[in-house]
């Protein structure tokens, strides 16, 4: 299981492109991700090339080893297929939630 990973760090996936769907769209294939899955196609890649897919971690269940990943939709996929690529730093307050009493 990988280590460091937690809900709200953006995360990469490595897909596949299975075939263009229409001019704009092409079909990927994401591994353990048992469903069709299409985005939208900006670089004109070709079948067989590896992307690189980034989200966003929603929610991660820790017995199973996988995570649900935003995409644009939401994906579950084994925790071993995902890279890390930027930790979630929560904001700093700069004055306290409430006034200090004297």
């Amino acid at each position: 299981m990988a280590r460091g990973i937690g809900i709200g760090d953006e995360v990469a996936i490595t897909a596949t492109v299975r075939r263009r769907v229409t001019e704009d769209r092409v079909s990927v294939s994401i591994p353990s991700y048992n469903f069709p899955h299409s985005i939208i196609d900006h670089a004109k890649v070709k079948k067989g090339q590896q992307i690189e897919l980034r989200g966003e971690v929603t929610r991660m269940d820790e017995e199973g080893g996988r995570v649900t990943v935003d995409l644009g939709p939401l994906v579950t996929i084994d925790i071993d297929k995902i890279r890390l690529v930027e930790k979630y730093k929560p904001p700093k307050r700069k004055k306290p939630l409430r006034d200090m009493v004297d």
